[in-house]
């Protein structure tokens, strides 16, 4: 594997639990000597699973893939906590021995398709600037405002009863739904309260959990990179011919009628190298991502092989 400024691509991370993302995205700085790694969304330090990474101009990328997520969590009843998960301090604790797995069913009905959720107190969600679990740790009190968030799949996997009863949950839901908050949200309705204990994200940006490697498995000569345009094959392509290709990674404007580009499109050169991200805006076809590393081989590219191309679907355009 490439390292240093060049070394561009995605890797499925899964994080340990104790660690927080920025820990993973600094360990990945230092060993592969790059300034521009990111993350596809948080996990809390207690979470595991699956970590989307982003190295080098990837970074670029990341507003681009998938937005569905998949997580695996247990929900404990009769506790609840300030931080809304097992790590928090206890502040109310009650029997639940007498609630059944019906109810438990029951109650998670509110949550299917979505629902305006209040995102935990501690938490990066910002207010007035400043992120809350920072106004929570010093104890400052705010309102905490809902938003809706979208739940497709809420399945119980494993139900316990008895006084500290526990619940598994397989959840599919869109970006921003806190899991800790549907835990205290059930906890509520169930008038027994709950907190989360443990939580595993099974698939996030179009990373699945049992493709992914963990931190003991990387290092700089690794083999676990992940090429940017292999992430993002959700999005439709179009195709640039040698001359529009070079054009377009210079930035200069071109108008496209023939086919709707009013969505994010991966840009391809006829080689079907990934040149970057574009879209149709006021009938201009505007790049919003721009790949340098990928300019200088899609232009030796096609200069020997532009008749031929990896994407079958991607519509053709040349000037």
């Amino acid at each position: 594997m490439k390292h240093g400024p060049q070394l561009s691509g995605f890797l499925n991370l899964n994080k340990p639990a104790g660690f927080t993302s920025h820990d993973c995205v600094a360990k990945l700085r230092r060993m592969f000597r790059l300034k521009r790694v990111g993350h596809g969304g948080t996990l809390d330090p207690m979470a595991t699973g699956v970590l989307p990474i982003a190295l080098g101009t990837a970074t670029r990328l990341l507003p681009y893939l998938p937005t569905e997520k998949a997580y695996r969590g247990v929900i404990q009843l009769g506790l609840v906590t300030d931080t809304d998960d097992i790590t928090g301090t206890i502040i109310a604790q009650a029997n639940a021995s007498e609630i059944t797995q019906a109810q438990v069913r029951q109650g998670l009905e509110i949550f299917h398709k979505g629902y305006d959720q209040r995102p935990p107190a501690y938490s990066a969600v910002q207010v007035a600037g400043k992120r809350l679990y920072q106004l929570a740790r010093k104890g400052e009190s705010i309102d905490i405002s809902t938003r809706w968030v979208d739940i497709f799949n809420l399945e119980v996997l494993a139900w316990q009863p008895g006084p500290t009863a526990t619940v598994e949950l397989m959840i599919n839901c869109g970006p921003g739904t806190y899991i800790r908050s549907i835990a205290r949200d059930l906890g509520a309705v169930l008038g027994v309260g709950a907190t989360l204990a443990s939580l595993t994200r099974t698939k996030s940006c179009g990373f699945e959990l049992g493709n992914s490697c963990t931190l003991d498995d990387l290092n700089p000569d690794s083999t676990n990179l992940i090429a940017p345009g292999l992430a993002l094959q959700h999005l439709p392509a179009i195709r640039l011919d040698a001359e529009i290709a070079k054009r377009w990674c210079c930035g200069q404007k071109m108008a496209i009628e023939t086919v709707n580009l009013t969505t994010p499109h991966r840009v391809l050169d006829q080689a079907g190298t990934l040149l970057g991200i574009g879209q149709l805006e006021d009938d201009i076809f505007r790049a919003k991502v721009v790949l340098p590393s990928q300019i200088d081989h899609s232009i030796d590219n096609n200069a020997s092989n532009s008749h031929t191309s990896h994407d079958s679907s991607a519509n053709d355009f040349s000037g």
